[in-house]
């Protein structure tokens, strides 16, 4: 039974230092490079792992997690964000202005209508020869 023990301990520390090695950023080893601390934690388990523990982890570090340069979901990111507020401003003030048009064109029309009826009104009072009630000199 302690001979499992012994050899669970020591594939766990292998283990875990093996993967705390290809993790950490190759900038903060201490020591020697990181291909050479694998090296060393391959060919000597044990005596690798202690070694990178004591002597090759940055100190105060946790190992390193995965980072993301950018916003995972659309929802995160606040320049997606602010795109968007932006468009939605920009098609309501659209929106506005072409429903303004659409009312001053249909006011300018419907005033078109009543000078094109005055103006036939008025020729058809010249043409008649009918000046009565008119200050006209002849």
């Amino acid at each position: 039974m302690l001979r499992v023990v012994v050899v669970v301990a020591v594939l766990v520390v292998f283990v875990y230092g093996l993967i705390d090695v290809i993790r950490t950023d190759p900038r903060q080893t201490k020591g020697i490079s990181k291909p050479a601390w694998i090296v060393v934690q391959i060919v000597l388990p044990v005596i690798g792992a202690i070694l990178w523990f004591l002597i090759g982890r940055p100190r105060g570090t946790a190992p390193a997690g995965a980072t993301y340069s950018h916003p995972i979901a659309p929802d995160d990111d606040p320049d997606f964000l602010r795109n968007l507020e932006l468009r939605r401003r920009k098609q309501a003030e659209a929106d506005r202005l072409k429903k303004l048009k659409d009312e001053l064109d249909a006011k300018e029309r419907k005033a078109a209508e009543p000078e094109s009826q005055q103006d036939s009104e008025s020729g058809d009072a010249r043409g008649s020869g009918d000046t009565q009630g008119t200050d006209e000199v002849k």
